[in-house]
């Protein structure tokens, strides 16, 4: 289903609403202006297949931008805002957008994008002004008739760049129209998670993100109601679960770390008992950050584990992970296949890249003819893997090790830098960490803790010592950094993502 239908039996129910502000649209206001802004791309000349590209803050209208492709066989590409305009300007290029839409409040950000792109279909922004833009609202108010054809469109969104400059991820298009059944993610949504109609879902990460735009348009999908907030903060977000009587919610684990390290009173003040689903992703997530929050909140955290390039997914709930500590769950898509160097498929309970099989492939990188074969098993190409290690237990559970290329390789043994960063994430003296593999003339590399401290602490030595040995205490000593540097703050995306090839850049360029 799509708004349309929740529109025709429920019109004046939320479909969204911007927390703390008088921002919110209804069913019937989110199908007519979709509807409107569709009909005005297609008399702009876009057509199926086509690509919008959307650059955009957390603002309600992302979601009519959103349902006006899907509903017109387009593609949407949503741009990460903290992007410089050199970087947006590459993304919307690459992607072969012929429509840009942006949100004045991004003010020159906008601006200087517009000026360095070729988009040359429809240039809009709403909220207000922006040189070289159209006004998004007078597209809308002066839109024609509704199409009567409604192709389904899809997402094609952007990798992050943690490792390098980001890849478009395109899906072929759905062969359907957007109002008939078929979108896994709807079907996880509600059969996994227990997703409805009746649910009030809050999206505090960046819209642009696949998780926030994927799952909000799979709550429409059902019909239920997406609370927006603007940006993420721990006690606001406890704030917004009580007053907007949330009952589902996605944050990653840096979110969860920033609430639980929130003053027991703060913690404590709000009445959360609404809140029956806390899914979690993008990121793994420290054992015992993740034990923490299901003594806080009860058995009501879900875990997934997918990609932007959505090739598979795994799931595990609270009392699952509880049985098998560490791990993100079974896949329920397709099987998950552990593959060494080679292909061969390893046995349980060895690392090796993580492969989800699929009936078909399901995606490719736009423009990289070589990265997409990459991706694909040399043997079975519709094995698909996006580089993450991991392995399997006897039962089918997956436990994530790294991405393969932070794995640090020391005197020729492997080392996962998230084991080490899990031990030191809830240490009362870490406020972030990575862990990186640094180069050493005789071991090839060793291991260095990058480390944010505490509001309040003092990066010093004696910290240092303290932290390794914290860290001998509770992992093989191979492991142990051998040395732990301060920073003000570790490069995260805003979604959560450490950005570790930019800080491996600063100790080996």
């Amino acid at each position: 289903m799509y708004p349309g239908v929740h529109a025709r039996t429920d019109p004046d129910k939320l479909a969204v609403v911007l927390a703390d502000s008088d921002r919110s649209l209804t069913y019937r206001e989110l199908d007519d202006r979709s509807a409107a802004l569709a009909r005005a791309l297609h008399d702009r000349g876009l057509r199926t297949g086509d690509v919008v590209a959307l650059l955009t803050d957390n603002r309600v209208e992302a979601f009519e931008v959103f349902w006006a492709a899907l509903r017109s066989g387009l593609y949407i590409t949503a741009v990460n805002s903290h992007l410089t305009p050199g970087e947006v300007a590459y993304i919307v290029d690459d992607s072969g957008a012929k429509a840009l839409i942006v949100s004045a409040s991004l003010g020159d950000l906008a601006a200087e994008v517009g000026g360095k792109v070729s988009v040359d279909a429809a240039r809009l922004a709403f909220g207000g002004e922006v040189p070289g833009f159209d006004s998004y609202e007078d597209a809308l108010a002066t839109a024609g008739p509704r199409l009567c054809e409604e192709p389904c469109g899809a997402i094609m969104l952007y990798s992050s760049g943690t490792t390098g400059f980001p890849k478009g991820i395109r899906p072929p298009l759905p062969e359907r129209r957007v109002d008939e059944p078929g979108e896994a993610l709807v079907a996880v949504a509600q059969f996994l998670f227990g997703i409805g109609a009746d649910d009030v879902y809050y999206s505090p990460a960046p819209i642009y993100h696949a998780a926030p735009l994927r799952w909000g348009g799979a709550i429409h999908a059902l019909g239920g109601t997406v609370v927006l907030a603007e940006r993420f903060d721990a006690a606001d977000a406890l704030r917004h679960i009580e007053q907007y009587g949330i009952t589902a919610g996605q944050m990653v684990p840096t979110m969860f770390v920033r609430m639980l390290k929130l003053d027991e009173e703060l913690r404590t003040r709000h009445d959360l008992s609404s809140l029956r689903v806390l899914i979690h992703a993008a990121a793994p997530c420290p054992p015992e950050v993740k034990r923490a929050m299901i003594d806080w909140l009860g058995p009501v955290v879900y875990e997934y584990y997918s990609s932007t390039e959505a090739n598979g997914i795994t799931f595990i709930n609270s009392q699952e992970w509880l049985d098998h500590p560490g791990s993100v769950g079974k896949s329920v898509i397709g099987p998950a296949h552990i593959c060494d160097e080679e292909g061969r498929e390893l046995p349980a309970g060895q690392v090796g890249t993580i492969y989800f099989e699929t009936e078909n492939v399901p995606f490719e990188y736009h423009n990289d003819p070589e990265k997409t074969s990459a991706a694909q098993h040399p043997e079975h190409p519709n094995w698909t893997t996006v580089g993450d290690l991991g392995y399997l237990d006897d039962e089918g559970y997956l436990y994530l090790t790294d991405r393969k290329s932070f794995t640090i390789i020391s005197g020729g043994v492997n080392i996962y830098p998230q084991e080490i960063e899990n031990v030191l994430a809830l240490h009362p003296a870490v406020e972030d960490v990575a862990v990186i593999g640094v180069p050493h003339p005789e071991m090839g590399e060793e291991v260095k803790a990058v480390v944010q401290p505490s509001p309040g602490t003092e990066g010093t030595p004696g910290l240092a010592e303290d932290l390794i040995a914290y860290v001998r205490e509770r992992v093989a000593h191979f492991k142990v950094p051998r040395s732990v540097d301060f920073v003000d703050e570790l490069p995260r995306t805003p979604t959560g993502k450490l950005v570790k090839g930019k800080l491996k850049a600063a100790y080996t360029s």
